[in-house]
Formats: structure tokens, C-alpha cells, sequence
């Protein structure tokens, strides 16, 4: 049995939380003066790409918990930044506004600053090994394993 010093050097969930908010606080200090939080900026840009048939897709391939995608998703749409889209059936599902693409471009050079102060610091090819091994992370958070 692993004793309390074992999960605080060990522990995978420890250190992926405490690396996310690291990041997360990074782009949000960013992103400051744009108007946008990384999370939301990240939603839109989801959004923008049309990838995404419903908002349960959205959460799932964005590993988010449906209500707090859906609180976002209300934040933005409030905002004017997303507006509910046409949807062949049920699913629901939001499209980008004029406004919201224009909060984008305006958030982008900050967001650039910001993805290459970390991608730099690693180096290119240790970025992509990383993105890799994050993958694998959520692969195998995901897996029904043992």
C-alpha cells in the first residue's frame, strides 16, 4: 500500500491537475484584456471548427463534464460570442457569431504569445513527444481496464 509520501511524488492525477492549472493560469494571464478565459477561448475555437454534431461530442472529446460545458456554452452564448445553430434532430449544437469571431482574432496574438512561451520552453520535438504522452494519458484514463 502506498504511503501519503508515494502520492504526492507518484500520483498521475496529482501532478496532470496540478500542471493543467499551471497552464490554464499561464494563458488566462495571457488572454488577459481580450475579454476571454482560456477555457472559453478554447470552446469557441471548438466551435469554430465545426467538428462537433452535438454538445455531448463536444464534452466527451473535450473530456469536460456536460454541466460545466453547458455553463460555459450559456456564458458565451450570453455574451453573444455563440448562437444555437440548426441541428438535424435533437442534438443541440452552437455556431460562432460575427461577434464571436471577432473576439477570437483579437485573442489570438495573445494566445500565440502565450502557446509559444510554453512550446518553446520545451523544444519542439519534446512538445510533440509530450502531446503524445498526454494522449496516452487520456487513453488510458478512458479505458474500461482494470
Amino acid at each position: 500500500m502506498a504511503d501519503l509520501d508515494d502520492i504526492a511524488k507518484t500520483c498521475v492525477a496529482l501532478h496532470v491537475r496540478m500542471t493543467a492549472r499551471a497552464v490554464t493560469r499561464l494563458y488566462d494571464e495571457m488572454l488577459r484584456g481580450t475579454g476571454l478565459k482560456a477555457t472559453q477561448l478554447m470552446l469557441l475555437a471548438a466551435l469554430r471548427s465545426g467538428a462537433f454534431a452535438s454538445v455531448t461530442e463536444l464534452a466527451d472529446r473535450l473530456a469536460l463534464e456536460r454541466t460545466s460545458l453547458t455553463r460555459n456554452l450559456q456564458f458565451l452564448a450570453g455574451a453573444g460570442l455563440i448562437e444555437p445553430a440548426e441541428a438535424g434532430g435533437r442534438a443541440a449544437t452552437y455556431r460562432v457569431t460575427p461577434k464571436g469571431e471577432a473576439m477570437i482574432r483579437n485573442a489570438m496574438p495573445a494566445w500565440e504569445k502565450a502557446q509559444q512561451r510554453l512550446v518553446g520552453g520545451l523544444d519542439g520535438p519534446l512538445w510533440t513527444e509530450t502531446r503524445e504522452r498526454l494522449r496516452d494519458i487520456r487513453r488510458a484514463a478512458r479505458s474500461r481496464r482494470p
